[in-house]
Order: C-alpha cells, then sequence, then structure tokens
C-alpha cells in the first residue's frame, strides 16, 4: 500500500485526504507521525506556501506529500487577509481572534461591498525535489456577513455567506460543504490529475 504524507496535523484534513485515497489503495498518514518540524510559511501566494509545506515533508520523510494552502479573500480588502488568514489577528490568533479583526474591518460596509471568496491550493510532490508538482486550485464565491451565524466549520465559516445555499458555511453539514467548497472542488480536481498519472 503505496503512503502518502500530508503536511498539516489539521484532523478534519487528514479525514478528508484519507477516505479519497482509500479508493486507490493509499495510506495518507499526518507529518506529525514523523515529528516533521513545521516550515516556515515564506511564500507571497498561496501556491508558494503549498509547495513549501509539501516539500519540506517529503524532505523530513522520503515520502510523497501532499499539502494545501487556503484562505479567505476580501475584495474590499484588496484580497485580504488572503495568505495570512490563519494569523490576520497575530501569530497566536484564534479563529474567534481572526474573524472578529475581519468584522471591524468591514464595519462600514454595505452587503454590496462585502463580496469574498475562500481560495484552496493543492500541491503534491513525489519527492523533495519533484520539478513538477501536481497543482490544484478552486475558489468558492460568497460575501462576508455582519455577524457570525451557524456553529459548524471552522476559521471565518460563521460569516462566509454561501449564496447557492442560501445560509453561512457554518450552517452546513460536512457532507454539503464538502460538495461545494474550495477545498472539496480542489480536491476533485486534483484527484482527477493524480489518477490519471498513476495509470
Amino acid at each position: 500500500m503505496k503512503k502518502i504524507v500530508l503536511a498539516s496535523g489539521n484532523k478534519g484534513k487528514l479525514k478528508e485526504f484519507a477516505q479519497l485515497f482509500a479508493t486507490m489503495n493509499i495510506e495518507v498518514v499526518p507529518q506529525s507521525e514523523f515529528d516533521v518540524p513545521e516550515a516556515e510559511e515564506t511564500g507571497l501566494t498561496f501556491v508558494e506556501n503549498a509547495i513549501i509545506k509539501a516539500r519540506n515533508a517529503a524532505k523530513y520523510t522520503g515520502l510523497p506529500a501532499i499539502a494545501d494552502d487556503s484562505g479567505i479573500e476580501v475584495d474590499a480588502l484588496q484580497g485580504r487577509p488572503g495568505i495570512y488568514s490563519a494569523r490576520f489577528a497575530g501569530a497566536d490568533a484564534t479563529d474567534r481572534d481572526n474573524l472578529h479583526l475581519l468584522l471591524e474591518h468591514l464595519q462600514d460596509k454595505p452587503t454590496a461591498e462585502r463580496t469574498a471568496r475562500y481560495q484552496c491550493l493543492l500541491v503534491y510532490m513525489e519527492h523533495e525535489n519533484d520539478p513538477t508538482p501536481l497543482i490544484s486550485q478552486a475558489s468558492w464565491e460568497g460575501r462576508i456577513l455582519p455577524a457570525p451565524i451557524g456553529d459548524g466549520g471552522f476559521g471565518y465559516d460563521p460569516i462566509f455567506w454561501v449564496n447557492e445555499t442560501q445560509c453561512s458555511s457554518a450552517e452546513l453539514s460536512p457532507e454539503q460543504k464538502h460538495a461545494i467548497s474550495h477545498r472539496g472542488k480542489a480536491l476533485q480536481k486534483f484527484m482527477a490529475q493524480f489518477s490519471s498519472n498513476e495509470q
């Protein structure tokens, strides 16, 4: 059984990837099982940071690695917080801290000016020096609500209004979210690329 290391310790991500790869007889293991040091995300784009994380995991484990970098872009803030979504309110910020800071920045903005999108970039590398990593990208359009609604999901989900379902991302079931989210769509694209490469 082939092994792929996930360049993340996020249990939700691990579960998602593990389920998808299980159908192809591939085991996904978190980098924490190998004591991989956290990569320093010095890139200026989602794709650069995903490559940094995948390369770091492949280097320390000797296994193929998959990484994602994702975040939320708000048009009224010129695409911020973007790559800094997880640390928008500081290095040790909680989801709640980040969410409230974003609401502060938008408090005077009317509904029409609160457009936003989640972005997800996935990168797969066969080894540390893989010159042609598989890269998959997808986005999820919505807008920022004036206050949190719902208690599911994580990150900015309680303030991210989803047009197609007419509710916040935090009100969706995991299955609903996975079918339409930025990560769900990027994973679907990635699996198609990965499957054709493996044949």
